[in-house]
């Protein structure tokens, strides 16, 4: 979704697929630091998780009870699951069926279609894992494989597996009935904010990019200790999620609470992504998730990502943005915002970004205790946690500096550290 030349890596870790099979419990590179382990079994929804049935959305011009639902679940949760969407429960077994054979290959059939070129450079598209960046990085639990499919024109066909042989054909269909859902949610989130209905449509066309991506979460004896994925939002403008039906895993956060995402049998999961955030200057939601692991069974997921093109602008739509809502975020290349997703969610990090609420009824006071630098002193990074592995990511500033912009960006609704990246 990001990155398409090769880059290097820090070290290539194991397959969990393979090293599932010879240990008792997971090396150290996996477990998570104690204050971010998972709750395995964490709290059910405060309410129940929208159901949409797309066949019940209307025609332009038309208005239905649908539709209320769905802008509801998309500004409070970022997400929804469909049903009624058109594709056949046959069909979705067959998906479903061919990502299981192919992950039940021997591993040196799968290591043809290898994310690693020369055995040490990564690139984005392939079987493996994620990118590696520092050895202190903790590894999820899972292996994928990652597939452009749009446009057809820059499909890399040596990396698409042929066994299973029906693979192939399947995905191609499975990639234009999930286009043909992405389009019909699109079109009615562009009305609820008065756009032209396809506005949100050409974004994800005109030589925009769709990633497939194949998970596999093998069982670990240690499920507590670990994170199949970690915590991360989408760059898309839109992500279809076809969850594995007889096993739960996905997680999504609110207000700093973990919720299990429920089983439906043969609903889809539709979740807005990062550039929907900002093209709808903070409408809609990109939702924090997660997914934990199991020790007993094993489970496979399919995502479809909808980014925009990477050589386009992503910032808030004009007509979104006056005097009374300014614009809560700066424009920037796609392809450099995927870039810096990407760093971040090799790190893991999210940063702590937070805000308050307010209600009808009740006031509410808080007392905050900042502890800041002197402010003559200079800030950057640390110099001995710079190195030709891991060069600064920051430039350094006075600290006085720093927190002017700070007070400028808190003004704008910015981020002041997006400023000091290099």
């Amino acid at each position: 979704m990001a990155c398409e030349e090769p880059s290097k890596i820090v070290n290539i870790p194991s397959i969990v697929q393979e090293l599932v099979t010879c240990v008792h419990e997971p090396p150290s590179q996996y477990v998570v630091p104690e204050q971010n382990r998972p709750d395995v079994d964490c709290s059910e929804m405060p309410e129940p998780i929208p159901i949409i049935d797309l066949s019940r959305l209307p025609a332009p011009g038309n208005s239905s009870d649908e539709v209320a639902k769905m802008q509801a679940a998309l500004e409070n949760w970022g997400l929804f699951l469909a049903v009624g969407h058109g594709i056949e429960p046959s069909f979705l077994g067959e998906v479903m069926k061919v990502t299981r054979e192919f992950y039940k290959l021997p591993l040196e059939e799968m290591q043809k279609y290898s994310n690693l070129v020369d055995g040490e450079e990564f690139r984005m598209e392939g079987y493996g894992n994620d990118i590696v960046v520092s050895e202190k990085q903790t590894l999820d639990w899972s292996d994928r494989l990652y597939l452009l499919v749009e446009p057809e024109s820059r499909r890399i066909y040596s990396l698409w597996p042929t066994h299973p042989p029906s693979f192939r054909d399947i995905l191609c269909e499975y990639a234009v009935r999930c286009r043909e859902i992405a389009s019909l949610v699109l079109r009615h989130l562009a009305r609820m904010l008065d756009l032209h209905e396809d506005y949100f449509i050409e974004m994800i066309e005109e030589d925009a990019i769709t990633y497939a991506r194949f998970n596999y979460y093998p069982p670990c004896p240690k499920p507590d200790q670990v994170l199949g994925l970690k915590p991360h939002t989408d760059a898309t403008v839109i992500t279809v999620v076809f969850i594995d039906d007889n096993v739960s895993g996905l997680q999504v956060q609110k207000n700093g609470v973990w919720y299990k995402v429920p089983i439906v049998p043969n609903a889809l999961l539709v979740n807005t992504g990062d550039a929907m955030e900002i093209l709808s200057n903070g409408f809609f939601k990109s939702p924090v998730h997660r997914a934990v692991t199991n020790a007993e069974e094993d489970r496979v997921s399919l995502v479809m990502f909808y980014t925009m093109n990477p050589e386009k602008e992503i910032g808030p739509v004009p007509e979104l943005v006056d005097e009374k809502r300014p614009a809560r975020y700066r424009k920037m290349k796609t392809k450099d915002y995927l870039t810096k997703l990407f760093e971040t969610f090799a790190e893991g990090t999210l940063s702590p970004v937070h805000r308050a609420v307010t209600n009808a009824e009740e006031d509410r006071v808080s007392l905050v205790m900042f502890y800041t630098m002197n402010p003559e002193k200079e800030i950057g990074p640390v110099p001995e946690l710079v190195d030709e592995k891991r060069p600064a990511r920051y430039r350094k500033m006075k600290t006085k500096d720093y927190l002017t912009k700070l007070f400028e960006t808190f003004a704008e609704g910015t981020l002041v550290i997006d400023t000091m990246k290099i």
